[in-house]
């Protein structure tokens, strides 16, 4: 699905804080981050968990569902991203069988939005 016009979401953001976990595990194999992207290559990791996002878009909110691995186990789940008026973004990934969560992300500095 294409992005619309006015959709304030496309970034790179970095996941800053948990209601779960510290940074150190956020960070644990690499940056921990969610990526919206106009060309539809969507993504999020942290910790040891990475996967693709399919989004349906917006103004300031994504639904997404998400298909991956962390470690060597297949993860799925779906869940939002809401932008909020600070400029952050709140991330709300759902797991199959697994914990929820809350991320706060802020726009990563290499990032531009739309």
């Amino acid at each position: 699905m294409s992005t619309p016009a006015d959709c304030r979401l496309i970034r790179r953001q970095r996941n800053t804080v948990s209601d779960l976990w510290d940074w150190i595990h956020l960070d644990l194999v690499k940056p921990a981050m969610i990526i919206i992207h106009e060309d539809g290559h969507d993504e999020i990791a942290f910790g040891a968990m990475q996967a693709g996002l399919d989004l349906k878009y917006s103004r300031s909110m994504v639904f997404f569902t998400e298909a991956g691995f962390e470690e060597v186990d297949d993860v799925s789940g779906s869940g939002t991203a809401e932008l909020l008026k600070d400029g952050t973004l709140e991330v709300e990934p759902t797991y199959d069988l697994r914990d929820e969560a809350v991320l706060k992300a802020q726009q990563d500095t290499f990032s531009t939005a739309c």
